[in-house]
This record gives structure tokens, C-alpha cells and sequence, in this order.
């Protein structure tokens, strides 16, 4: 199939593309337009467009041409209310417009398990396009990946320096099954020709059962040789930052940004990256898919002993 991919920049959306390319699928990746070369991607051809432009999304990214698929990894890089509307719903329906014009009959969205509890900007924002693109006509698949391993890996230079390990309450608050980039990326991939994940919201994690951050913890320690040694952080230290400075932002607009960042915090500290049982309210391990073969504790190994280095982002709590 000829596919167009937007957020190839990504950890997740360079995973996608290679897995697209390895499909034998053709792929065109649109880049944000920058004053450095565009990057390139092995086996793809690299365009750029601006996807918060409509007329530069149709003349520098479709460019006309037929395709068969759009793959949408685009995210905001914080989280913050003006990001968010901005690229989780704003730039996704500016790919959906050109996707409808450009008559491409399936579009693939990369959303986030974490909207099933909607507390935050960001989480409305992604739910606000999951809907547009629901009624727009077109097939879609709809993925949300619970954690990612980047995510989950913020506490390794702690724990080979010999500190404890950090956790929110008795660290069994929360539960997630953790997905690697690869593994997201070929089921990602895999929606464009498998019809049962098509016109549907796909949940998905990864292998294994669901892990707490205490069993994370624990996995570190049994790397490094030593007792686990854990250090709780109570869970009001986010909400009581949120709070303050969420008032301190009604006078400093800076403020208002890092009390977001701090409600995102504290979110993902209290809310497990598993389904929500809609009946019950609670999150439920069993009934959350799994796909692949990499596991969290085989990337903390690969992290402990050099051979790969997490890309982390503005989401990370540690």
C-alpha cells in the first residue's frame, strides 16, 4: 500500500515506519519544515509540510498524489492545555481534512490508553479528535498503547547509583503492561490490513502480566546485585504543587503551564495504564490486550549494560 505517515520524528512514529517499510508497504513520511535537512528514513521518502497549515499539508505533504493509508503519530510534547489543542486535535483534523480531500479510504491514529479517565487537556483533546474521526467517514483504527518502556525508565540512573528507588504511596497504587516501540509500531502497522481492527478502538499493551512500580523497582535492584530499597512519596506532594500553582498562574501564565505538568504527574502516579472496566470503575489487567515479544525488564537489562539509551519526554514524572 502507498501510506503517509505524520509524526514520523518520534520515538514511536520512526518504529512505524520501519515497520512499514519492512511490510513492504510505500511510504511517505511529512516532517515539520526546519532550516536543518529533513531527516531521512531508510526505505521512505521524506516531505516537508507544516501540519498546522491545511493549504502546506495538500501542496507539500499529499502533494495530489493517491494514497492508501494515513498513519497519525503526532502528539504535543507537554501535555499543556495550548499544546494539546494545538496538535492532539487541532493538527490531526487539519491531516483528517486532507486525507478526506486527498479520497484516502483508512486513517490509523495513535491515541493514549489513558483517555478512558479524562482529568486532563491533553486527554480531552485526543478524545475530541477519537470523535471527529469516528464521524468523519473514513475506516479508522483507533490505538491506544498503554505504557511505553521510555516511560518507565527514568529510575535506573538512581538505582545504579545506589539510591532508592522513588514510589507513590506502597508503589502497588498502579499497574500498567508496558509496550515497547517496536512491538507498538507492528500493530500499529498491522491495522491497515487486518478487519478487525478496523472501525474500531484498540486498546493494547504489551506481553506479560500487568507490572506495579514496585515490581520495577525490584527488577532494578536484582540487576544491580543489591536489596530492593524503596522511598515512598506521598501522593498530595503533587496535588498540593497543582494546587499552588494553580494559583500562582492566575498572576504568572508560566505558572499555569507547570501546574498542568504537575496534574499530569500526579495523574500518572495515581492512574492505572490498563482498561476501565466502565461498570465497576476499576482498571482490569485481565481484560487488557497484549501483543509482541519485548518485555520492560529485557529493555531495564539493555539500559543497565549500554546497548540502549531511553529517549524520554516532557511527560516523565522521575
Amino acid at each position: 500500500m502507498r501510506v503517509c505517515i505524520v509524526g514520523a520524528t518520534g520515538t514511536i512514529g520512526r518504529a512505524t515506519v520501519a515497520a512499514l517499510v519492512g511490510q513492504g508497504h510505500e511510504v511517505v513520511c511529512i516532517v515539520r519544515p526546519a532550516s536543518a535537512p529533513a531527516p531521512l528514513f531508510e526505505g521512505a521518502i521524506t516531505r516537508q509540510a507544516s501540519v498546522t497549515d491545511p493549504a502546506s499539508l495538500a501542496r507539500d505533504g499529499f502533494c495530489g498524489e493517491r494514497f492508501d493509508a494515513v498513519v497519525s503519530c503526532l502528539a504535543s510534547r507537554t501535555g499543556t492545555p495550548v499544546d494539546a489543542w494545538a496538535i492532539d486535535y487541532a493538527a490531526n483534523c487539519n491531516v483528517l481534512h486532507a486525507a478526506r480531500q486527498a479520497g484516502v479510504p483508512h486513517f490509523v491514529l495513535l491515541s493514549a490508553i489513558c483517555v478512558q479517565r479524562p482529568l486532563l487537556a491533553f486527554q480531552h483533546a485526543k478524545l475530541a479528535f477519537e470523535s471527529a474521526l469516528a464521524a468523519s467517514g473514513l475506516r479508522y483504527s483507533i490505538v491506544r498503547p498503554t505504557a511505553f518502556f521510555k516511560s518507565l525508565s527514568g529510575q535506573i540512573a538512581r538505582v545504579k547509583a545506589g539510591r532508592p528507588f522513588l514510589i507513590f504511596g506502597d508503589g502497588a497504587l498502579t499497574a500498567c503492561k508496558p509496550i515497547s516501540d517496536r512491538d507498538l509500531a507492528h500493530y500499529i502497522a498491522g491495522c491497515l490490513a487486518q478487519e478487525d481492527r478496523w472501525n474500531a478502538i484498540l486498546p493494547i499493551g504489551g506481553p506479560g502480566d500487568a507490572i506495579t512500580p514496585r515490581k520495577q523497582g525490584e527488577a532494578l535492584f536484582a540487576l544491580a546485585g543489591r536489596p530492593p530499597r524503596f522511598r515512598p512519596v506521598p501522593v498530595g506532594l503533587l496535588g498540593g504543587i497543582a494546587a499552588t500553582l494553580g494559583m500562582l498562574g492566575r498572576v504568572i501564565p508560566a505558572l499555569a503551564t507547570k501546574a498542568e505538568l504537575a496534574r499530569i504527574g500526579r495523574y500518572y502516579a495515581t492512574q492505572s495504564m490498563l482498561v476501565l472496566d466502565p461498570q465497576t470503575g476499576r482498571y482490569d489487567a485481565a481484560a487488557t490486550p497484549s501483543t509482541g515479544s519485548d518485555t520492560l525488564f529485557d529493555y531495564y537489562r539493555a539500559v543497565w549494560d549500554g546497548s540502549a539509551t531511553p529517549e524520554r519526554g516532557d511527560h516523565a514524572v522521575f
